[in-house]
């Protein structure tokens, strides 16, 4: 194996990343050496790119490699791994848990309180390898296609969002049409949802929800979203609210919509605080709210695996771009621009993996 490999840099604070040569990481004895097939970029790694607000204040290690979705295979192992060996095609749960604080202990591993996130708090994976820890590494079905397999952490909010209660027979409104809102449209759908309502801003992305199982959408800046919501549901609202955008915005209407006694799941993060009257909103309306942060470890990745694998959720229409990793400035541009004409953006380090 040879000892250097080229991966995206943050190499300084503020704007880009960088193609550099760079060593390929020393394995830990915990951790297990995986030589990347594909790797899909995030909005996290969007706000890393742009070095906003967030980026300035969260990233600590500078120069460090960007990414924390793939999917590949194990090259090599610590000595101390136990379950995972080389050969095996995996991908990983990015929220690395120390294993020893209270909700690790209690079944919590997901909000550690000492959370460490691939790409975030160490080397990420927009490269040709990556380490992690066994104890992130999910085997994946060897006929899981790369750019499939490599989504895998984002789709699993999705998933933890949409079913952390049943959707079977119910009505939803998914806010929001980046690709984890387009993924809770097919997972919905899996679900059993009778009726599907997606609110965005972007035509192209909406469409892609119509396509993984919307049964219809709304722009948010053309139309009374509230209004032909309570319509459609005879005055009542719907049962279920799922905020993939996060702001005022999405809150307001996802309130006003939501019915008595109905589910609300919060993913999308507001860019500062947000108000509610929780009188009139929350108590008096008896809801229910879900923070969502992450997917449940492990429980989401067994339920998006027989997803995927049995067929009942494809997610092809969004998965739009695969490119090899030297276009990554291209990927991130598709990602920025707008109007969206993008749903999730694949690289491939190696191009024979490219089809």
């Amino acid at each position: 194996m040879a000892e250097t490999m080229k991966a995206v840099v943050k190499n300084k604070a503020g704007s880009g990343a960088e193609l550099v040569e760079t060593k390929i990481p020393a394995l830990k004895s915990d951790e297990v050496l995986v030589k990347v097939i594909a790797t899909s970029i995030c909005g996290t790694d969007v706000h890393i790119y742009e070095w906003n607000d967030w980026a300035k204040g969260r990233i600590k290690n500078i120069p460090q490699i960007l990414g924390h979705e793939f999917a590949g295979e194990v090259v090599a192992t610590g000595k101390n791994v136990k379950n995972i060996k080389v050969g095996d095609y995996i991908s990983a749960e990015t929220h690395i848990p120390c294993q020893r604080c209270y909700q690790c202990l209690t079944g919590n591993m997901h909000i550690c309180n000492n959370l460490k996130i691939l790409g975030v708090d160490r080397d990420g994976c927009f490269a040709e390898y990556v380490a992690v820890p066994e104890i992130v590494a999910w085997k994946n079905d060897k006929k899981l296609l790369p750019e499939f397999a490599s989504v895998q952490e984002p789709l699993g909010n999705a998933v933890y969002c949409t079913l952390v209660e049943p959707v079977t027979g119910k009505s939803v409104l998914i806010i929001g049409d980046g690709p984890l809102a387009l993924f809770s449209c097919g997972v919905a759908r899996a679900g059993g949802a009778a009726n599907i309502f997606l609110a965005g801003m972007e035509e192209f992305r909406m469409n892609i929800g119509l396509k993984m199982g919307a049964t219809e959408y709304f722009n948010v800046n053309k139309e009374k979203v509230d209004e032909i919501i309570l319509k459609k549901t005879n005055g009542l609202g719907v049962d279920v609210v799922l905020d993939m955008a996060g702001g005022q915005q999405a809150l307001n209407l996802a309130l006003s919509t939501i019915r008595k006694g109905g589910r609300f799941s919060a993913f999308g993060l507001a860019s500062g605080p947000v108000k509610i009257d929780i009188n009139e909103n929350v108590i008096f309306k008896g809801i229910t709210v879900y923070g969502i942060n992450g997917r449940l470890m492990f429980d989401t990745w067994f339920k998006m695996a027989n997803l995927l694998n049995s067929g009942k959720l494809d997610i092809t229409p969004v998965v739009t771009h695969k490119l090899p990793l030297e276009e990554f400035k291209k990927g991130f541009s598709l990602m920025m621009n707008t109007p969206k004409l993008c749903g999730k953006v694949v690289l491939y380090p190696d191009s024979k993996f490219l089809k």
